[in-house]
């Protein structure tokens, strides 16, 4: 069971990323925003639900479609939107955009442009928890694509060997750019790829908080207690492009919407948790409403916020050992 406050907690996170996203589309289509970007709508219960297990000083690593995990990570809507438009209000003070948005203080290691590239660091931080002899865990979210790189395959044996505290998470949305998973990975579950290194693995419906949040419990319960990594596949879906100026004409328009009307993780979750009596439907929009005030607010931060000063540009560049000059 998910505790009450918790369940708020997932709401509210889910209903922030996506009106984060959504407006991050709309400052996109105004020009106001430099460069494309991946927006996770449509995948917000993985992030959430996963999130929501997690503390600050747990780590995750990304992926080039990140802002999801950045929030549900616990960081501010505003300054992850100054980041994404380049502001030096921002996180990473606008250097890192949207696909390198790093948190270190709430254990965010940063989201990785390259795909199946924060598997290794994950298990890396995993390695570092276990020679600390601390209670963290690392947690790595990617991509049905990364699946089929050699990142994934050698963390895998790696923490299965070492028996290391980390927790994989495959989020398989269907499509690896515009390739379909059925036709560049064999297996039907990415999930049954645990066995190969002797570790759990799992494949659970990505669009179900409760079924995300159970198996990610069992897998974070298993890292802290030495018991080494586990493998979830959550089987979700993309509402929108790869990327913010991707045609789609890999998938139809049918498909998508009915994914939108049947299996929207943010509808479902709340039917939910009204059939359970656990909030009022009052309650429940007055958080939508909330998230959605957050979402503008941030925009208009943003917006306002300064430009990087070009004096600055060699700060956090280069390393200076104090006493010494580079």
């Amino acid at each position: 069971m998910i505790p009450k406050e918790r369940k708020r907690w997932i709401y509210k996170t889910m209903n922030q990323i996506r009106c984060f996203e959504l407006k991050i589309q709309n400052l996109f289509e105004q020009n106001l925003l430099r460069g494309s970007v991946h927006l996770y709508v449509g995948e917000e219960a993985v992030a959430a639900a996963v999130c929501s297990l997690l503390r600050d000083e747990d780590y995750i690593t990304s992926t080039h479609r990140g802002h999801g995990h950045c929030i549900a990570k616990g960081a501010r809507l505003d300054r992850a939107m100054a980041e994404l438009m380049g502001k030096s209000a921002g996180y990473c003070k606008g250097r890192s955009g949207s696909m390198h948005i790093a948190d270190f203080e709430k254990g965010n290691l940063g989201a990785n442009a390259i795909v199946g590239g924060g598997i290794p660091i994950a298990t890396g931080a995993a390695l570092a928890v276990k020679l600390r002899r601390s209670d963290q865990v690392a947690v790595s979210f990617f991509g049905d694509g990364a699946a089929n790189e050699g990142t994934f395959h050698e963390s895998l044996n790696l923490a299965g060997v070492w028996k290391l505290p980390v927790v994989f998470v495959c989020e398989n949305n269907g499509y690896g750019i515009s390739v379909p998973t059925w036709q560049s990975t064999a297996v039907k579950d990415i999930g049954v790829r645990g066995a190969s290194y002797d570790i759990p693995g799992i494949t659970v419906d990505g669009n179900d908080v409760y079924a995300i949040y159970e198996a990610t419990k069992t897998a974070v319960k298993r890292a802290k207690a030495g018991e080494g990594p586990s493998l979830i596949e959550c089987k979700t879906y993309r509402y929108l492009g790869h990327w913010t100026g991707d045609p789609q004409t890999y998938r139809t328009k049918e498909e998508v919407e009915e994914w939108k009307s049947q299996r929207d993780p943010i509808t479902l979750f709340r039917e939910k948790l009204l059939k359970e009596k656990a909030f009022t439907a009052e309650e429940l929009d007055a958080i939508e409403q909330a998230a959605l005030k957050e979402a503008e607010e941030a925009a208009e931060f943003a917006i306002n916020s300064p430009e990087p000063d070009p004096a600055d540009v060699l700060e956090d560049v280069f390393y200076e050992k104090q006493g010494a000059s580079l």
